[in-house]
């Protein structure tokens, strides 16, 4: 890597005000227009609350509240102006925090919850902001945070601390930290340490873990452990160990990979190569239909024109680092959404995964370690091959009983987030590991539902011990030798440890529906307070556009047919494809023609709704729409009304024109 590197000043002074994300977004308001003496007695007035216990603090920011999709068809400078601008009730204005002054951000639970955009701390830190400070952090939007140099903390004491005028210890920010991180925040972001570490000024602690029984994960990172060149494994590895990892595959999507090539050449100079680029992957799937949904604002401001410039920098790239490229296809949208092509076509069992998008997960349906990461930490590991990982804590899921016909996997991992365990942020950052009998009847793509949304617990990942199932799919899908991916098959020992285990009784589970906000807000549907009316319905997504997704929407409105109903009057829905796959899939089983005759719009492969881009997202604040999507965070899917719910739920209500159980259409 090309420049000089340096390492932080070993005391740090913040010089500049302090921003409190409060649940009272009057007050947010507030501090956003307040100058001067009235700045100053407003934020004493507030620090005090804190001291008190007394502010209520704004929980579960997610990144599409700090930068709105749109907001990232940007990735300079630029960002610092629009940051929060997505905030619930609106409450902060372009330029406002940048205009403001402040050098801290204080907030509740989850600061940075949903989308692993790097995009959201960055927009922060170019608007002044120097410290993070939140009850929980998630886990890849802090991650994020140390790569670029800004600064995050726990520790709400900090606050008086700096109001005096204190000067604070770099070591404040970097106890608790793996001995990778430590470095990171010191040298200020993992460019400065990876020039240090590859000139061989600093190198990773070595992995000293004796032999122990080990989960799947663990077997994993301990085999694609970097310990010198041309030396790769470790005999074991344990919860909190700090390492680099090689990556068998590593991809990303038109949202992204611009941001990473001019952060990937910044570093390396413009003829930087990306290192083994027959296992990197690019897709065209977020914003392939955009032009559809954009606002006239947002028209007016440029930014049709900046997002197909994210699309059209993606490709030049592509083809000068000889990358394949998953791009648009001639039969209508893209080829596929990263998540569903990275299953069909291109992980395997025991590999190491990573992409630019915090789905990345799903693939730990087929029993390898899928994770996503930041534009940072792909710009260094197209030249490294290399990831760094802090050896994450599993907690175990036990899937007791047997599924009911009425109940999808989005029912179970909505019942799963909802507990007091993943509302309290205690998933931050752990693998989420499922098993149970029962498994073994479910589909692969019912599976994957839950590994796809094992990150709106905030976790690393979520992943599935490999079975002949795993094994059928790959070699039916793939045409591959079944004793090459069974050598790949990785299983947690039965005496490994992990942070929890929890036995989830499947006989009790109904469907569910979480209310907006939030994927943690579930309830059985049976709660919902009285009818709630929808004007859309969406059966979508990468989480929701899958074969089995099919399945159950084919199932619900074929038997709404017979008994001579359609699609509510004054409701649309809409069924859009994970995969060029998954629409040929509808196409031979007759799905099409039930689809269109019970009134659905058919959408062909994207992101889509899903991020504000494309069919079925709300294009008001007064819509209310029930999604198979994963995510419902304010904003998320334009300004509406967000319920998630299972494919068995979205077009049982379509039909009914309000959220319903789906039992009387099966």
């Amino acid at each position: 890597m090309t420049g000089t590197f340096e390492r932080r000043p070993e005391h740090i002074k913040f010089s500049g005000r302090i921003l409190f994300l409060t649940e009272d977004t009057s007050l947010i308001r507030q501090q956003l227009e307040a100058r001067d003496e009235a700045a100053t007695t407003l934020e004493t007035e507030l620090a005090g609350r804190l001291l008190e216990g007394d502010l209520p603090l704004m929980s579960n920011i997610s990144t599409d509240e700090i930068t709105p999709g749109w907001v990232c068809f940007y990735y300079d400078e630029t960002l610092g102006q629009y940051v929060y601008v997505g905030m619930r009730d609106a409450a902060v204005k372009k330029d406002e925090v940048k205009n403001g002054g402040f050098a801290v951000v204080v907030s509740g639970l989850s600061k940075g919850c949903g989308s692993s955009r790097e995009t959201a701390p960055y927009a922060e830190k170019a608007a002044g902001i120097q410290l993070v400070i939140a009850q929980s952090i998630e886990k890849i939007y802090g991650q994020n945070s140390q790569n670029i140099g800004l600064l995050t903390s726990t520790d709400f004491g900090l606050v008086e601390r700096i109001r005096l005028g204190e000067e604070i210890p770099l070591s404040e920010f970097t106890k608790g930290l793996d001995p990778i991180s430590q470095e990171i925040v010191s040298h200020g972001g993992l460019f400065n340490y990876n020039k240090a570490r590859l000139s061989g000024k600093v190198s990773p602690p070595p992995i000293e873990t004796a032999p122990r029984p080990m989960t799947i994960v663990e077997k994993i990172i301990a085999r694609h452990a970097f310990v010198t060149a041309g030396k790769i494994g470790v005999e074991a590895v344990k919860p909190g160990d700090a390492l680099f990892a090689l990556a068998d595959v590593r991809f990303s999507h038109e949202y992204v990979t611009p941001m990473a090539e001019s952060l990937f050449k910044q570093a390396l100079g413009p003829d930087a190569r990306v290192s083994q680029p027959e296992s990197v992957f690019a897709f065209r799937d977020h914003l392939t239909f955009l032009g559809r949904v954009m606002s006239p604002k947002h028209r007016e401001m440029g930014l049709l024109e900046k997002a197909e410039g994210l699309a059209t920098t993606q490709q030049s790239f592509t083809e000068q680092q000889n990358i394949r490229l998953y791009g648009e296809s001639p039969d209508g949208g893209s080829e596929a959404i990263c998540h569903n092509a990275v299953v069909e076509d291109l992980a395997l069992p025991g590999q190491i995964v990573i992409g630019t998008d915090s789905h990345t997960c799903m693939a730990g349906v087929l029993g390898c370690f899928a994770f996503g990461v930041g534009s940072t930490d792909m710009a260094n590991a197209w030249y490294t091959k290399d990831i760094r990982i802090r050896v994450p804590e599993t907690v175990r899921y036990v899937l007791k009983g047997k599924k009911r016909a009425d109940v999808a996997a989005k029912d179970v991992m909505l019942h799963i987030l909802a507990s007091e365990y993943m509302k309290t942020s205690k998933g931050i950052g752990k693998v989420l590991e499922f098993a149970g009998e029962d498994l073994k009847n479910w589909p692969m793509d019912e599976r994957a539902t839950l590994t796809n949304m094992a990150v709106e617990a905030g976790g690393t990942t979520g992943i599935i011990e490999p079975d002949e199932v795993t094994l059928d799919y790959i070699v039916r899908t793939r045409g591959l030798d079944p004793e090459e991916v069974r050598k790949g098959f990785t299983f947690s020992d039965r005496d490994a440890q992990y942070a929890a285990v929890f036995e989830i009784n499947l006989d009790e589970i109904g469907p569910m529906v979480a209310t907006p906000g939030d994927p943690r807000n579930g309830i059985p549907i049976e709660q919902l307070d009285g009818d709630v009316r929808i004007d859309a319905a969406y059966g979508g997504s990468c989480t929701g556009g899958k074969m089995a997704d099919m399945d159950m929407y084919a199932q619900v409105l074929e038997n709404a047919l017979a008994n001579g109903k359609r699609v509510a009057e004054g409701v649309r829905l809409y069924i859009q494809f994970g995969s060029q796959k998954i629409k040929q899939y509808a196409r031979q089983r007759g799905y099409i023609d039930i689809f269109e005759r019970a009134g659905a719009e058919l959408i062909d492969p994207s992101c889509g709704a899903c991020i504000n881009a494309g069919p079925g997202a709300s294009p008001s604040a007064e819509t209310v729409t029930v999604s198979a999507q994963n995510r419902n965070f304010p904003g998320r899917s334009g300004p509406g009304k967000l319920y998630l719910a299972s494919p068995f739920v979205v077009a049982a209500s379509a039909i009914a024109g309000k959220i319903v159980d789906p039992k009387e259409f099966l």
